[in-house]
């Protein structure tokens, strides 16, 4: 490919702008997590660009009459150079269903496709083994379960409220706190805080989320809060891959997930559960968010209310244990970051 340079793109630059122009012609945009971007040029003018963000490749697109010219396989090979570098070693591409064979080429693996998006792996990845490796670490057996998956940032009232209320009606629960940590409250204290809420519950089991459960490698739209397009692409690839490989493996029959009355893009998702997991022999139960004073209960509030130092109505909004947490030394320099 004679005359094609490709480089680093400065996204503090005018640059950015060039490349969000660029991604548009084929209807795609430069998301805002992006942490490295590189393009290549023909004669000073975009042909081609790809991005990462932590283990995710995204944001490819090559100009139409330069495809079919292993331009795709020299910007994949570039940015997974710089991934390799930095020491990530499972990748993962969010892609048009149509660009698929470009990178089944480069040795990626489908995990899982909507109608608008596929996921692939490459690298060391591979969802069935990482997820029979999350089912054997748990110690749990194989009987049928019920599952949660929440974030919990903080762990308040409400998600206590939503696992009693599964533990009530189930022999056995398995909690997914979501392992990505791009949350105010970084994942280690989240796992903790729950653990420690729901000790008294015994047929509970809290662990990690991991790669494949609401995470920047299957739905992004969760961190970046985006309700776009894209949002109804990514909540189905999440909700399948849990029907497809995590249920699959754990034998959960039941997800249970609280109404949402604040956050548009929880609400789209459990949309998604709703009708994708069904298919997949699990039930999803929608459980009314509890209330107290006829306001819900959220993390959302529980933060806006510690930005505002009002501490002894989140006392009332959280269990003691997350409580005595909040006041405590370690939990400075998380509150220092809510109230900015």
């Amino acid at each position: 490919m004679w005359g094609i340079d490709i480089s680093r793109v400065d996204l503090k630059s005018k640059e950015r702008d060039e490349i969000e122009g660029f991604l548009e012609k084929f209807d795609l945009s430069l998301d805002k997590d992006v942490e490295y971007t590189i393009c290549a040029r023909q004669n000073g003018e975009i042909v081609g660009t790809c991005s990462f963000s932590g283990r995710v490749l995204k944001c490819f697109a090559v100009r139409e009459d330069m495809q079919g010219e292993g331009l795709s396989g020299k910007l994949i090979t570039e940015l997974t150079n710089v991934m390799f570098d930095r020491g990530i070693y499972e990748t993962f591409i969010f892609t048009k269903p149509k660009n698929k064979d470009i990178f089944k080429g480069l040795g990626y693996k489908v995990v899982e496709e909507a109608e608008d998006v596929v996921l692939l792996e490459g690298g060391t990845s591979n969802v069935k083994r990482y997820v029979e490796n999350m089912f054997k670490r748990s110690g749990l057996d194989s009987s049928e379960k019920a599952a949660l998956v929440i974030n919990c940032n903080p762990f308040t009232l409400g998600h206590r409220y939503l696992i009693e209320r599964a533990a009530q009606e189930n022999d056995e629960v398995v909690v997914f706190v979501v392992e990505e940590d791009k949350s105010v409250f970084p994942f280690k204290v989240r796992l903790d805080l729950v653990k420690k809420g729901v000790s008294h519950l015994k047929n509970v089991k809290v662990i990690p989320g991991g790669y494949y459960i609401i995470s920047s490698a299957t739905f992004p739209s969760y961190f970046l809060k985006q309700k776009d397009k894209r949002l109804k692409a990514y909540t189905e690839l999440d909700a399948r891959i849990f029907g497809k490989f995590i249920a699959k493996a754990f034998n959960i029959k039941k997800r249970y997930v609280g109404t949402e009355p604040y956050c548009p893009v929880t609400w789209d998702y459990n949309r998604a559960l709703m009708e994708i997991l069904p298919k997949f022999g699990v039930d999803v139960k929608l459980v009314e968010r509890m209330t107290i004073c006829d306001k819900p209960v959220s993390a959302s509030y529980v933060r806006e209310l510690i930005k505002e130092g009002k501490m002894e109505e989140v006392k009332r909004l959280v269990p003691k244990t997350t409580y005595d947490f909040l006041i405590s030394d370690e939990a400075k320099d998380i509150i220092e970051r809510i109230k900015g």
